[in-house]
């Protein structure tokens, strides 16, 4: 079923399901949302399968034209959400006739918006994913013009059928705020040992801020400078989070479109929730890194997923 023609993909407007596991072996990297909070909610508020296919959109600017009636959910940055050019909710199940015209406006908080659509996108799969990897030239749109990239103007997207939904929304005091302050707690990697007392200590009392290299590949932070003493390592595979370290000294976060192994030590790695909301965050924001143990790591995880799992969804009246 053809849902949606695209009138202007925007910034950077990708299709992605959960993410490509399990073919490092094969130089694959995962992909998927970069914030797998919103990405989940979107899909659930449509009452679609964990994982369904959806557009992940940076900063804004998708426009689509319905071709069926359907419905939708939008999710993510704060961004304005016109349906024929009457302002509509984000983080709400939206009623879509077929010729309405939808339209986001740019990120005013965050980065990272999705769209689902109830049902999910239909999507031929490549190596057991729909997700986009555009530095791999995988998944998304399948055809010699499209596969592995963005979305494009003119391009017809399809979902499946699916039976009509209660309208839902997300409670407003659970839709995050992307301009909180950002603590990116990370677990020391066995490479800590490389890096001295002094520059341990600056990398975790100090702030840094996101440069201009920020992408889904890495975001690379800039602020004090700290370095290694091993100059020289054997390349070896690479865990989403890693916190990388160049010769320069300015550490690289590295995300889900990075590279499956690399060379550089690493003084640890950054907890999946908490890239999440790294990839919230643009150009001059900043943040500071918070050294945790995996004990504690695990704990802060089970208590956010208990408090998640304590959202309820609203009928919409």
């Amino acid at each position: 079923m053809n849902t949606f023609k695209v009138i202007n993909p925007g910034v950077m407007s990708l299709l992605q399901d959960a993410g490509r596991f399990g073919q490092h072996n094969i130089g694959l990297t995962v992909g998927g949302p970069m914030d797998p909070f919103a990405f989940t909610w979107a899909n659930r508020l449509c009452q679609n399968e964990v994982g369904a296919t959806s557009i992940e959109t940076t900063i804004g600017g998708l426009q689509l034209e319905a071709m069926t009636d359907t419905q939708i959910a939008i999710t993510g940055a704060e961004t304005q959400v016109k349906v024929n050019n009457q302002e509509q909710p984000m983080w709400q199940t939206l009623n879509i006739k077929a010729g309405d015209k939808i339209k986001l406006g740019f990120a005013s908080q965050g980065a990272r918006i999705y769209l689902a659509v109830a049902g999910g996108f239909d999507v031929e799969a490549q190596f057991g994913s729909t997700a986009t990897v555009v530095r791999e030239g995988i998944g998304g749109l399948t055809g010699a013009a499209s596969s592995g990239k963005g979305l494009a103007k003119e391009d017809i997207l399809a979902s499946h059928d699916v039976t009509t939904i209660s309208p839902l929304a997300m409670p407003k005091l659970a839709i995050p705020n992307y301009d909180a302050e950002c603590v990116l707690h990370t677990v020391l990697g066995y490479q800590e040992a490389s890096f001295s007392r002094v520059d341990k200590a600056s990398f975790f009392s100090c702030e840094y801020t996101v440069s201009e290299r920020a992408d889904r590949m890495g975001y690379r932070m800039l602020g004090p400078a700290i370095h290694s003493s091993t100059s020289a390592m054997l390349s070896e595979g690479i865990c989403h989070g890693a916190i990388q370290v160049p010769a320069d000294g300015q550490p690289i976060v590295l995300l889900n479109d990075r590279q499956t192994i690399g060379g550089y030590p690493k003084i640890g790695s950054v907890m999946a929730r908490d890239t999440a909301k790294l990839a919230q965050l643009t150009q001059g924001k900043k943040l500071r890194f918070e050294p945790v143990s995996i004990e504690d790591a695990h704990g802060i995880n089970q208590i956010q997923k208990y408090k998640e799992s304590q959202i309820t969804l609203v009928k919409v009246v």
